[in-house]
């Protein structure tokens, strides 16, 4: 093959981590994956569903995203543990560490999955199904997690195959074993074929990715439009896209949080945006872009969303810049009802420029804004984040840089957990 392409995917990563966390490190003698078990949010501050569980648990019909009473329901003895992404991303480095001694062009496609070419390397560990096997033993001996390597000569292929069998599996899935492997599978397993378009899908009479692969490439197109096309593509096994040692630059940057309740006022509205937009601009700052859009979405307390975004004359990355415009977007927008989630994100990124058009009429020195974010960005990299905040949040619930993974979910005190 002239492209030799693995695709590596954590088994129940977060659960995984946190077993092997507690028995190495917290004295820990019942290992998670081996019971009924999931990480789930904090359902007293609304964050309640299941973001990863064991193969036992699936065996119980528990599945990831669903809500924890949910989940109870059909396991009522089901082990929830907390989230800890502080030990995810330690884990996460170490899994990646390893797979950059097997290539140098590694792309890392989630916290817990990575792609890997070993086209120009592979021949310093064998055969192809040799150096997976080598790397998933040397992750499972060295971090005591298991994961699952897909290989083909492409990304797409490459991670049709590591969703196979699992866990703790090598497969393969070349263009020439379609037939045999993928093509018998549900529509719904093809990557990029979500819930509704799996529904669409079926009621065309399309049930498995061979029978999509079979359809007339136009009228899939017809009624997809250009999913339809990216669609029967992967059915047929074709992706032309190569693995990225560099991510490529965001299209956009944005952060969202659930309230613990319902916000039901302009002014502690306005003070969960102004969260948001501490930690919009704080990123948008330190990967040096501005941002030609705002919008602000807001989720009802009947799950019922809406958004509204504005185009600006000048990009900016000011955080008091952003908050303005995220404020006069939700007045426009909110008619009133209890919110239970907002967010706000930025759009058309470019590279900060270091100055901006001049308005004859402005009354805001933009400079001084600038100066004052940037030593603000400065105290909280040299001190923490909670080395600063602005006065608005002193004494309140609302934790003054929101958005993104919320701080419960960033440790655990494990002094408070009875481990067994």
């Amino acid at each position: 093959m002239s492209k030799i392409i693995f695709h590596i995917d954590v088994n129940s990563a977060f659960l995984s981590w946190e077993a092997i966390y507690r028995l190495r490190h917290k004295g820990g003698t019942q290992d998670l994956r081996e019971i009924a078990s999931a990480v789930g949010g904090d359902v007293t501050l609304r964050h309640g569903i299941i973001l990863a569980k064991s193969i036992p648990a699936k065996q119980y019909g528990v599945k990831t995203g669903e809500a924890i009473w949910e989940a109870k329901q059909k396991c009522p003895g089901l082990v929830l543990v907390p989230p800890n992404y502080d030990l995810y991303e330690t884990c996460s480095a170490a899994f990646m560490e390893i797979l950059r001694d097997y290539s140098d062009v590694v792309e890392q496609y989630s916290i817990d999955e990575a792609f890997v070419d070993m086209s120009a390397s592979c021949h310093l560990f064998g055969k192809p199904e040799e150096a997976a096997m080598r790397i998933k033993e040397r992750i499972r001996e060295t971090l005591g997690f298991t994961v699952n390597v897909g290989i083909s000569n492409s990304k797409l292929l490459a991670k049709m195959a590591s969703d196979f069998r699992k866990p703790d599996q090598v497969h393969t899935l070349y263009p020439e074993e379609l037939e045999e492997k993928m093509w018998p599978l549900p529509v719904s397993d093809l990557f990029f074929v979500g819930r509704a378009t799996t529904k669409r899908l079926l009621s065309m009479g399309i049930r498995t990715i061979g029978e999509l692969a079979a359809s007339d490439p136009a009228w899939i197109k017809g009624v997809f439009k250009k999913q339809g096309e990216l669609i029967w593509s992967f059915a047929n096994g074709m992706d032309g896209s190569t693995v990225l040692e560099q991510p490529p630059a965001h299209k956009g940057y944005g952060n969202s949080t659930t309230t613990p309740y319902d916000v039901t006022d302009v002014e502690t509205a306005d003070k969960v945006l102004l969260a948001l937009c501490e930690t919009v601009a704080n990123r948008l700052r330190t990967d040096r872009v501005q941002a030609g859009v705002v919008s602000v979405r807001i989720r009802y307390s009947d799950l019922v969303s809406v958004s509204h975004q504005k185009v600006l004359l000048n990009p900016t990355n000011l955080t008091l810049e952003v908050y303005q415009v995220a404020c006069r977007l939700f007045r426009e927008l909110w008619n009133g009802r209890p919110i239970r989630h907002l967010g706000v994100h930025t759009a058309r990124i470019n590279c900060a420029k270091g100055y901006r058009q001049c308005d004859l009429f402005e009354e805001i020195d933009y400079e001084k804004l600038f100066r004052l974010d940037e030593m603000i960005d400065a105290i909280r990299n040299s001190f923490g984040m909670d080395s600063i905040m602005r006065a608005v949040f002193l004494g309140q619930p609302i934790d003054h840089m929101s958005g993104g993974i919320s701080r419960e979910k960033r440790s655990v005190n494990y002094e408070t957990i009875e481990i067994s």
